[in-house]
């Protein structure tokens, strides 16, 4: 998979990005990470990118010649694949899950992080496919969500993590809130394993996890439980 990134903090990007799995992703070419520096594609010497409002009020705007002359960069070096292009914004489409799965079968990704009050509307007409928030409140820009797409996506290329049974079972992924887990020692500070974890026997195990993901699920995310009930009696 191919990502790139058009923000003006991409040192604070890589400092995120190139630690841990994704590092690790990105040595063994499961993605090429890309990073344009915004205040490069301005006319002036200080390289301004943003100008007051039309209308007035408070806050500054991201203009949108700078923006589209990045996209042109990036598309000219790169004509193929076609990539999809993603804005980073509180009025987006909500990641979750199903979201995350949706992205990953792309080749390539095109993140645009906002900041300031907003974005010419125009330059986002234009160029950007999707928007998408990773919540109800607001952040001083975009490079935070974008590591939090970018994070979430790369996790699920093949070869990424090293079991690649780990992301099938996580929160989320089955429509159920994940089931407890534990590790050595077996028993910690007078707490022990459940006794049916190392049992041996692969079903009480499954069956187990299964019933501790509905219980959690009932107590935390009701709204989730009632999803997965309906899917499942779709599948009936």
């Amino acid at each position: 998979m191919i990502i790139e990134i058009i923000t003006l903090f991409p040192e604070g990007l890589k400092a995120i990005l190139n630690e841990s799995i994704l590092a690790r992703a990105q040595r063994f070419s499961a993605v090429d990470i890309e990073y344009v520096q915004l205040r490069d594609f301005t006319d002036d010497k200080h390289g301004t990118v943003d100008d007051k409002p039309f209308g007035g009020g408070p806050g500054m705007v991201l203009k949108a010649d700078p923006i589209d002359k990045a996209f042109d960069h990036l598309l000219s070096k790169r004509p193929q694949p076609a990539p999809l292009t993603l804005f980073t914004s509180p009025q987006g489409r909500r990641l979750d899950q199903p979201l995350v799965e949706e992205l990953v079968q792309h080749e390539r990704l095109i993140l645009l992080c906002g900041h300031y009050k907003g974005v010419d509307q125009r330059v986002l007409d234009r160029r950007i496919d999707l928007e998408v928030s990773i919540g109800d409140y607001i952040l001083t820009g975009g490079e935070l969500p974008a590591a939090v797409i970018i994070d979430a996506v790369v996790r699920l290329l093949p070869g990424v993590l090293g079991d690649p049974e780990s992301a099938a079972g996580d929160s989320f992924t089955t429509g159920l809130l994940d089931y407890p887990h534990y590790t050595q020692p077996a028993i910690w500070q007078g707490e022990s394993v459940p006794e049916v974890l190392i049992s041996g026997h692969h079903a009480r195990v499954e069956k187990w996890r299964h019933e501790q993901a509905l219980q959690i699920t009932r107590e935390k995310r009701p709204d989730l439980l009632e999803q997965w009930q309906a899917s499942q009696h779709k599948k009936s």
